[in-house]
């Protein structure tokens, strides 16, 4: 799966940009490279913000890709959800809400009424997991994976300045070159509040820089901070309504 979305709606850390990028491709060039990849793909192009592609060319039992779209609200997942007859009985869904419907349900309860933080939100899910999730009317991002990594789950810019998400560490690599780097286990990232880890909402993130084969700065990793103490979790992982959301534009 690809999720390609512009940089005023979703922008990267600094940190994931090397000084010199120039080596990677466009959002457009991405797009293509996956598709010449997997001819029989869906694209979903959500708005000129957010394009995604998903494909179910091997795929692996246990993490089957799945898409959903409600009320202007676009949701790509992989993997599976070990707690979701909990989680629906939680939330009051019915008992035919798939992993990828629960967390667009959950991402609206958290949007609207903002029940719980965000960080508890995803720490609640068990299981193997990655998904991206597209808010066409709030022009937002929210994306997560599991937190032992059980679904490869890969993050990077393009040339420019796009953030893209994929679980195809080859070609996001080929498409962002330098600023390709693995997503964080156990975070979440948000457009209003960036990267945030949901096991230790209390910590800061800290960039690790990435070094290649040839001694050069390639983007970052980021890992908690165990020293960096924030002032307010709540306030650090939490939106909802009154937040505003950044916009633009994208042609991919």
């Amino acid at each position: 799966m690809l999720a390609v979305f512009h940089k005023s709606v979703a922008e990267a850390p600094q940190e994931l940009n090397p000084k010199d990028s120039s080596n990677g491709s466009s959002a457009v060039e991405v797009a293509e490279g996956f598709v010449r990849a997997f001819p029989q793909a869906v694209q979903i192009q959500a708005d000129k913000n957010c394009k995604m592609i998903y494909s179910h060319s091997q795929q692996a039992l246990l993490r089957p890709r799945s898409f959903a779209a409600v009320d202007n609200i676009f949701c790509l997942f992989e993997g599976m959800l070990e707690n979701l007859p909990t989680l629906r009985q939680s939330y009051g869904l019915p008992k035919s809400i798939s992993e990828v419907l629960f967390v667009i349900e959950a991402y609206r309860a958290l949007r609207d009424r903002e029940p719980y933080p965000a960080h508890q939100v995803v720490r609640d899910l068990r299981g193997q997991f990655a998904f991206v999730l597209y808010d066409r009317e709030a022009r937002g991002v929210f994306t997560a994976s599991d937190s032992h990594g059980k679904v490869p789950f890969f993050w990077g810019t393009a040339a420019d300045g796009s953030l893209c998400f994929s679980d195809n560490a080859t070609l996001l690599k080929e498409g962002c070159g330098q600023s390709f780097a693995p997503f964080p286990q156990g975070c979440f990232f948000a457009s209003v509040v960036g990267l945030n880890s949901y096991e230790h909402p209390l910590n800061e993130m800290k960039p690790m820089p990435r070094v290649d084969s040839q001694g050069q700065i390639c983007g970052a990793t980021f890992k908690v901070d165990q020293l960096a103490k924030k002032y307010s979790p709540r306030g650090s992982s939490s939106f909802g309504k009154g937040t505003s959301w950044a916009a633009s534009t994208i042609n991919v």
